[in-house]
């Protein structure tokens, strides 16, 4: 490809091949099995032209496409294996892999955004991408003062391809729906189409990650690269060397992997605690396992992407540690309390308070145990129970409600889990949840929050150049930070509300 697809003809066209491409095959597949060929046969190479459609054309797409790709890829631990195999290749690409952006087109989106002298605010600048993912692309550089830096570039467009990628796939769910067993793909879709604005505004991105690098600077076991400088549609950070997540599933040893899952662990509950954010992109593809020669226990998880997050001043809200706490306990009643209380159950539902804790009960096992084995083979387990007609809890489930507040907690969450069963990480799930998660280990307790640090207002991004012209053009790069938690214009739009108080958005 030689630039994002723009028009809304062409992309429509290119989504719309997915079903048709995947109806067509099925019938040649039946004829196929009438002229004598096995089942087994057909249905694996079937498997593998659906995956390597699929690839082709969400990572060729960008936009929309990409994103609902990438998203999808970490539900592929909930697919039966003898489907997992074929799909679990092209949905791993779509994770920090897309056809580039030419470099004329890099270099001029840079001109546009840093200025016509941009190249002044660097010693070197590759223009081959390290990364290219669903509305950017990433170059490797060095800044002006000798950093090594990753400089990240929104494809031209993005904005317009995400929101028509994104209505076509909604028209498409039902059909792409039976690819994740248990995973409704409508609302998962709604929801990515609300976030759109805030992830193409990369001054929100940067004051996200600002704040996430500052509360972990220094860390022992979770980095965050800084920011060097963002203007525009440019965001420009340190560059962060390390494991990729994706090898560690693809080829780490159990070490590896349960070391990684303890971090992702770790992230997950402390990351809202200590920032009032929560990362909500949580694909492989933006972690790095960061390893050293001494021993295991000094390793550290690199984080990246802070595009989407969820804005939590208080951390995890509070009923989800409560009802976690109840049902371990075998509190019926105060689980289904709990759930009419959040909207989980309409007040029109009528609901068996023991058959609520039943379908519970399997779901929370993690945070049941002090270590917690996180399997495919669970994940499936979980997903097959869910999403057959025949279970008692298929029908259940199909009466809760899930609220908009709790949306994206709920996505981040599922999504976090079904990356530690592509690790098949052990991981001590219920220990980070008694340490970050408020009202979990008893009522009332707080989970530990450790006192919030000031943000970095006035803090430039970048240093200060001789030359009028580099001076002028990293002042626009380096702008100091907003009120945290403030929204654009554009994002304000189109990020449903957040949870109960006005300091929500501060």
């Amino acid at each position: 490809m030689s630039d994002l697809p723009r028009k809304a003809m062409t992309r429509t066209a290119r989504l719309a091949a997915l079903p048709l491409g995947i109806a067509g095959r099925a019938t040649l597949g039946l004829g196929k099995r009438i002229g004598g060929r096995s089942a087994e046969v057909v249905t694996a190479e079937l498997q593998q032209a659906t995956a390597d459609q699929l690839f082709k054309v969400l990572g060729e797409l960008k936009g929309g496409a990409m994103k609902f790709g990438q998203v999808l890829s970490v539900f592929e631990a909930a697919l039966p294996e003898e489907v997992a195999g074929p799909y679990r290749a092209a949905l791993t690409k779509l994770q920090d892999a897309a056809p580039p952006m030419p470099a004329a087109k890099v270099h001029a989106a840079l001109a546009q955004r840093l200025g016509e002298d941009w190249r002044s605010l660097f010693r070197e600048f590759d223009d081959r991408p390290a990364a290219a993912a669903s509305i950017g692309q990433v170059h490797r550089a060095v800044w002006h003062d000798g950093r090594a830096v990753a400089v990240k570039v929104q494809y031209p467009g993005a904005g317009d391809a995400l929101l028509a990628d994104l209505s076509q796939l909604s028209r498409v769910a039902w059909l792409l729906g039976p690819l994740i067993p248990g995973l409704d793909i409508k609302p998962l879709i709604t929801e990515l189409r609300e976030r759109v604005a805030e992830e193409l505004d990369y001054e929100l991105e940067a004051q996200a990650q600002r704040r996430h690098a500052e509360e972990f600077a220094g860390d022992p076991e979770i980095v965050v690269p800084g920011v060097v400088a963002q203007a525009d549609q440019v965001l420009v950070s340190e560059w962060m060397d390390g494991t990729p997540l994706a090898e560690v599933i693809a080829s780490g040893s159990q070490e590896e992997r349960d070391v990684a899952g303890r971090l992702l662990a770790r992230f997950l509950f402390a990351g809202p605690s200590r920032t009032g954010l929560l990362h909500a992109d949580p694909h492989p593809g933006n972690f790095r396992l960061l390893k050293d020669d001494g021993p295991v226990e000094g390793w550290r998880l690199g984080v990246l992407d802070f595009g989407t997050v969820d804005r939590l001043p208080g951390g995890l809200p509070a009923p989800i540690g409560a009802s976690l706490r109840m049902a371990l306990a075998g509190d019926a009643a105060g689980v289904l309390a709990m759930l009419r209380e959040e909207g989980f159950v309409k007040p029109s539902v009528e609901l068996d308070a023991d058959a609520v804790l039943d379908y519970l009960l399997p779901i929370i096992e993690p945070a049941a145990v002090e270590t917690f084995h996180f399997t495919r083979a669970w994940m499936r387990a979980q997903a097959a129970r869910i999403a057959d007609p025949r279970s008692p809890a298929y029908n259940l489930g199909k009466q809760l409600n899930l609220p908009p507040s709790y949306l994206l907690i709920h996505r981040v969450t599922l999504s976090t889990i079904g990356v530690l069963c592509q690790l098949g990480a052990k991981a001590p799930f219920r220990a980070e949840m008694l340490e970050w998660l408020p009202e979990f280990a008893e009522a009332g307790s707080p989970g530990k929050r450790p006192a919030a640090k000031p943000a970095a207002a006035t803090k430039q991004a970048a240093k200060t150049s001789t030359t009028a012209k580099t001076a002028a053009a990293k002042t626009a790069a380096a702008k100091p930070a907003k009120k945290a938690g403030a929204k654009s214009p554009a994002a304000k739009k189109a990020a449903p509300a957040r949870r109960r108080s006005p300091s929500a958005e501060g």
